[in-house]
């Protein structure tokens, strides 16, 4: 086998085996080298080449929605003229973390997320003046399936069975109101330095545990009980998804009745084209959907039918719905919490 073959086999290991499942302990790194008998500096050199080709973001902590800060779904409606302008300027925001150009009157979609409500709202109404639009304010209420997490060796539409069970079936839909206690300052300065993904060094959590100011068990301690809790989704590869080929991505809006959405969203969790899932207010006489659902996919038209044939199956065709294609893609990071 050649290098390159070498490397590209490396690196899509890298990419599909440890998007979950990345061992926490003090030497990561030679871990996974051992576990593709490798050597540690070929691991630690294939996650530089994929963190620089954008193929990932970072190593490091996927933290669930609203459990240490508070976020917001948002949406503008800006003249296509003014769009690139528009975007370039939300972008400047830390609080943004994602900011995709989507086939709807409201054409800019953007996730913010801040450490406080005060921050967050503060953030939005920035946004709002610089702009010269109002924000659309549309911020997550319950989840029944949030895992981006992607199996590169799956067909499309198939869901990996290591990706686990969805929210909905795994433990019921989670309102997002379940808070950690209050954070000791170790704990934010930590979060701070997760924030920037994992330090691709041989000891990379010893790196942390010195720019935070503690020993590295106690680094892995916190990581580990976070995870535990669920106050870390998942700890490992974060993907570009578009950079991987999955550029076809379509979000499902649903106008569903209050009295049926849970059931309907429990269903819909469990089918494998579904990759996010949540609930979202109303916000009326703007915006009536309020099931949001995320399917990733490769060619617009096998997402395209896939969604009918899944309306279909569920009976769901009674339900007005929209379906938003992202066109481009202006940022995506990870939230920044402090």
């Amino acid at each position: 086998m050649s290098a390159a073959h070498t490397l590209e086999a490396i690196e899509f290991h890298l990419l599909n085996d440890f998007q979950r499942d990345f061992p926490l302990c003090p030497a990561p790194f030679a871990e996974l080298a051992a576990r593709l008998g490798v050597a540690e500096e070929a691991i630690i050199n294939g996650l530089e080449s994929l963190r620089k080709s954008g193929k990932i973001s970072r190593v490091g902590a996927v933290f669930a929605p609203k459990r240490i800060g508070v976020s917001t779904l948002a949406a503008m409606a800006v003249p296509p003229e003014k769009l690139g302008e528009v975007a370039e300027m939300v972008n400047r925001f830390p609080e943004v973390n994602h900011n995709y150009e989507r086939e709807h009157h409201y054409n800019l979609w953007f996730v913010a997320t801040a450490g406080s409500q005060a921050r967050l709202q503060a953030a939005i109404a920035s946004i709002e003046k610089h702009a010269g639009y109002p924000v659309l304010q549309l911020p997550m209420l319950r989840e029944f399936h949030i895992d981006l997490a992607f199996d590169l060796s799956k067909k499309s539409g198939e869901r990996s069975e290591e990706q686990g069970a969805p929210a909905a079936e795994a433990a019921g839909s989670f309102a997002l109101d379940i808070k950690i206690p209050p954070l000791e300052e170790l704990e934010r300065r930590l979060i701070m330095a997760l924030q920037e993904g994992l330090p691709l060094f041989m000891r990379p959590f010893a790196v942390l545990a010195e720019r935070v100011g503690c020993e590295e068990f106690e680094v892995l301690a916190r990581i580990r009980r976070w995870c535990e809790e669920g106050v870390i989704k998942r700890f490992g590869v974060v993907v570009r998804h578009r950079e991987l080929g999955y550029s076809a991505n379509a979000m499902l809006v649903q106008d569903i009745p209050d009295d049926e959405v849970e059931l309907i969203a429990r269903r819909l969790a469990r089918e494998p084209e579904i990759t996010l899932c949540y609930l979202r207010p109303r916000v009326l006489p703007q915006w009536r959907y309020n099931l949001f659902c995320m399917i990733h996919g490769k060619e617009r038209e096998e997402v395209l039918a896939g969604i009918a044939a899944l309306r279909e199956r569920l009976e769901l065709s009674g339900f007005a719905h929209d379906i938003l294609f992202s066109l481009a893609c202006f940022k995506q990071n990870g939230a920044r919490y402090a």
